[in-house]
């Protein structure tokens, strides 16, 4: 299982993943397992009426460095304007764990994300900010809050702020039930109009398939509601991780 595993993950969504390019956010959780290594396979699309649809990819592998740091290093695709799926960037993801878990009565973390576009007009897109999770008995919340800019690009922007939030049930391993929102806000010293804002939340589902010796097969997946008029009216995005 340890050879083939991989593999059967891979072939049985590599295809479809690679034939998207357009929204695959996901939640952060400040959690970090060390020595845990992990292939990851992220997709989204998101539609829009009298609209092109969009779609976004990404392949990545994860490493827990050490107890308190995990890192990732993502292909990432894209396919928009009715145009074919194409290559899009490279992304190294470093999550830092700050408190034991469960030693307070609220989990914290701190995301480093760094992102090199194919356009290099785009310069260095950089995204960072604290991750929050708490239980209530079965229900786990998660919260975080994240800022956004682009390093050395051609043309002047600013500093950008979104949040993302998560409600689980832990039902059993193998299921579990929620749901998800992402939003964004706009500029942090002046918030976008509430038209021009982005705000997604719907129904997620996650799970677990332990297949022994440290192996694992995790996966979560939303349908996102579009709440204003700038947001798609729906994406879908789904994460599929085999950890060894």
């Amino acid at each position: 299982m340890k050879i083939y595993a991989p593999l059967l993950v891979a072939g049985a969504l590599l295809s479809p993943l690679l034939a998207l390019a357009g929204p695959s956010d996901y939640v952060y959780t400040p959690a970090v397992t060390y020595g845990e290594k992990e292939i990851d396979f992220k997709a989204g699309s998101a539609s829009k009426k009298d609209e092109p649809n969009e779609a976004a990819a990404s392949i990545g592998f994860g490493y827990g460095v050490t107890q308190r740091w995990f890192t990732e290093f993502y292909l990432k695709y894209k396919r928009e304007l009715n145009e074919d799926t194409k290559f899009d960037a490279y992304e190294w993801e470093n999550k830092f764990q700050l408190t034991e878990t469960g030693q307070y009565p609220v989990d914290v973390g701190f995301l480093l994300e760094i992102e090199r576009p194919k356009d290099h007009d785009e310069g260095w897109e950089v995204k960072w900010g604290p991750l929050f999770q708490t239980e209530f008995g079965k229900v786990q919340l998660n919260a975080n809050l994240l800022f956004q800019r682009n390093y050395d690009a051609a043309a002047a922007n600013d500093l950008l702020f979104m949040y993302q939030w998560q409600v689980k049930y832990r039902w059993k391993p193998q299921f579990e039930f929620g749901a998800q929102g992402f939003s964004e806000m706009g500029t942090v010293d002046r918030w976008s109009p509430q038209d021009e804002q982005i705000h997604k939340i719907g129904p997620a589902v996650f799970g677990k398939f332990a297949l022994g010796h440290r192996e694992a097969i995790k996966y979560n997946a939303a349908w996102l509601i579009g709440n204003s008029k700038a947001s798609p009216d729906n994406t879908l995005r789904l994460q599929v991780e085999y950890e060894f």
